[in-house]
């Protein structure tokens, strides 16, 4: 049985085959319109398909590549520009600094120009770790002729006075500190008192008499009686005033300088004789 199937399947195949043949030698013979043989327009047929489809596959590859080096190329450009705004950025902040340092010292040198007494420009070079002592360390020393309780100013109004010195450098005790005082009055009124630090970014006036003429917005300035500060330089503006019993007013005061931003000062060196003479007439 299984030889006859066998038998049976070839006979079949071979049938195929022949016929086929057959299909295949009467294409070859028989010419379409086009008056080629139909068997050779078919395979073009065929072939030109294969073609087609291989020209697309390969036209989506290059066109793909393409597409990849120009995202590529875009990439690199946009990164290119972010560096090119970046460096820009810090020139600008750099620039900005530069005018805001030249500014300061522009004021600087006015405020020297307008004393009547020898002074020391010095930079800031650091301020204090804690609140509790609130100090900054500049960068002239007694090598520059600097000695304890001289007084410290900037454009702005009273920075605090020298505590120790060094050969290159010395530590300030800022005004605002709670161990620092000063003579002060209040410009309009002439009302005298003594400005004390608290700590904070306020000041205090103490022993201010209850009937002196004082208010808020007033100017407040150093008196010269302490012998540290000479007279006249600004401390701030009263902020407000309150009765802190018996026969004198409390009054807070917002210092003209800030404290946090200071980069350069001056150290009055000596006070001039005409100061002083000014001070002790009036």
């Amino acid at each position: 049985m299984a030889l006859l199937e066998l038998k049976r399947r070839g006979s079949t195949f071979l049938f195929v085959v022949v016929v086929v043949g057959h299909i295949v030698l009467i294409s070859a013979q028989v010419t379409s319109k086009s008056g080629l043989p139909l068997l050779q327009e078919v395979t073009f047929g065929l072939v030109a398909q294969v073609q087609r489809a291989g020209a697309a596959v390969s036209d989506g590859l290059v066109s793909g590549w393409h597409g990849y080096v120009d995202l590529r190329g875009v990439r690199e450009r946009n990164a290119q520009l972010q560096r090119d705004l970046d460096a820009a950025k810090i020139r600008l902040q750099q620039e900005r600094a530069a005018a805001a340092r030249s500014e300061e010292l522009a004021q600087l040198l006015d405020l020297k120009s307008r004393t009547n007494f020898a002074v020391a420009a010095a930079e800031v070079l650091a301020g204090s770790a804690t609140p509790e002592f609130r100090t900054i360390t500049i960068g002239k020393g007694k090598a520059d002729g600097l000695k304890p309780d001289m007084a410290v100013v900037s454009p702005n109004g009273v920075v605090g006075r020298v505590i120790l010195p060094s050969a290159g450098a010395a530590k300030v005790q800022l005004l605002v500190d709670r161990n620092a005082a000063a003579g002060a009055l209040i410009e309009r009124s002439r009302a005298q008192g003594v400005v004390v630090g608290s700590g904070d970014e306020r000041l205090q006036m103490d022993y201010v008499s209850e009937v002196s003429d004082v208010v808020a917005g007033d100017l407040v300035v150093t008196s010269g009686i302490d012998g540290i500060y000479p007279k006249g330089f600004v401390i701030g503006r009263v902020e407000a005033v309150e009765k802190s019993g018996g026969a004198y007013r409390r009054i807070t005061i917002k210092p003209a300088v800030d404290f946090r931003s200071i980069e350069e000062v001056l150290v009055v060196l000596t006070p001039s004789a005409g100061d002083a003479t000014q001070g002790s007439s009036e």
